[in-house]
């Protein structure tokens, strides 16, 4: 379906490429003013925030390509799932410094190493496939890294921060099952069609450059802002 892989490339086109994901507009002020308990309004900007991720949605994308079985699609979600959301809850209560454009460049690099990972490239330089298990749980806490700083820049007040983020953390979890379950249904369809066969290899090079790109991105605003500083 070359169609899927015109999508993968538009996304990665996407606007706002040193924003990615960000949290913006009322929401970002809700965020900063917010003082006490929200677990409504934090929940539902959670579930916004994961369907318009549209880093983190390129990189199940790539994790769910191949999987059949509901089984192994819930162990990789619920281990990304993990990864997540230790690192977005400890991050932001952490307060951990670490530069969001240097983040979201790992996390492109996820996507492109997802789709090199469908194609077979590891088994065809090394002879051999990195767990898998492995590999989205710890890009899973790459991933809940993004998401934390996101929220570290608009200053969060302290007072029901900790009920605010898992609130948030929850919604997140709510707006991948909505997300991942559009994007497992749109496989299984495309998976019965003799197109998959033809275009799959065609469809993860998308998500390599789709990821490159993304990575290229954020590289770019990180040299940027660090030469104003300069």
């Amino acid at each position: 379906m070359r169609r899927a892989a015109i999508l993968v490339l538009l996304a990665a086109a996407a606007p706002s490429p040193a924003l990615a994901h960000a949290i913006g507009g009322a929401d970002a002020a809700f965020v900063s003013g917010a003082v006490g308990p929200e677990p409504f309004p934090f929940l539902y900007l959670g579930a916004k925030h994961m369907v318009t991720g549209y880093d983190h949605l390129l990189f199940l994308a790539g994790v769910v390509f191949f999987l059949h079985r509901l089984r192994e699609i819930a162990l990789y979600v619920t281990l990304f799932s993990l990864g997540h959301s230790l690192t977005l809850v400890a991050g932001v209560l952490g307060r951990w410094t670490v530069d969001p454009f240097l983040v979201d460049a790992v996390i492109g690099l996820s996507v492109a190493y997802k789709g090199f990972d469908n194609l077979g490239g590891w088994r065809t330089l090394f002879g051999r496939q990195p767990d898998l298990r492995l590999v989205v749980f710890g890009f899973g806490l790459v991933h809940g890294l993004g998401l934390a700083t996101k929220l570290q820049a608009l200053e969060p007040n302290p007072e029901g921060l900790l009920a605010n983020l898992l609130a948030f953390n929850l919604g997140v979890e709510l707006g991948q099952l909505l997300a991942l379950g559009l994007i497992v249904g749109l496989f299984a369809a495309w998976r019965r069609t003799a197109a998959f066969a033809r275009f799959s290899a065609f469809a993860n090079a998308g998500l390599i450059t789709a990821g490159l790109v993304l990575t290229g991105q954020q590289l770019a605003a990180f040299a940027a802002r660090s030469g104003a500083l300069a």
